[in-house]
């Protein structure tokens, strides 16, 4: 019983260390488009951060490892996370008027990987 409770603590530790990763001391964390937000909401935030604001959208293009799936959730969180890994050693946010929020799980996928900057 005792070997059973120290093998899942141990595991659950492991896997906290995996998922987690530390950087500077800082847990690394990414920006992403918020689920429940609107189609259009989250469209309007994507035009500025590709647009005014600055992001990196190359990505997103037809034939580019992160166009697929070609959805206004993952295209804006991609988009979304280009603009905060970017600009928040300036003091930007991860707000986009509500449509987005922080996580510490990667939210990489196949060959699009999202960037990280400490």
């Amino acid at each position: 019983m005792l070997t059973t409770i120290l093998q899942r603590l141990i595991f659950t530790l492991l896997l906290s260390l995996t998922v987690l990763r530390i950087s500077n001391g800082e847990f690394e964390q990414w920006c992403v488009a918020d689920e429940q937000t609107p189609d259009d909401e989250l469209q309007a935030a994507l035009d500025w951060a590709c647009g005014k604001g600055g992001a990196d959208c190359s990505k997103l293009q037809v034939n580019q490892p992160c166009y697929l799936p070609n959805t206004v959730k993952d295209h804006a969180s991609y988009a979304f996370n280009s603009y905060y890994q970017k600009f928040k050693s300036k003091g930007a946010t991860c707000y986009f008027k509500g449509a987005a929020m922080i996580t510490e799980l990667d939210p990489s996928y196949k060959s699009c990987r999202f960037e990280y900057s400490p």
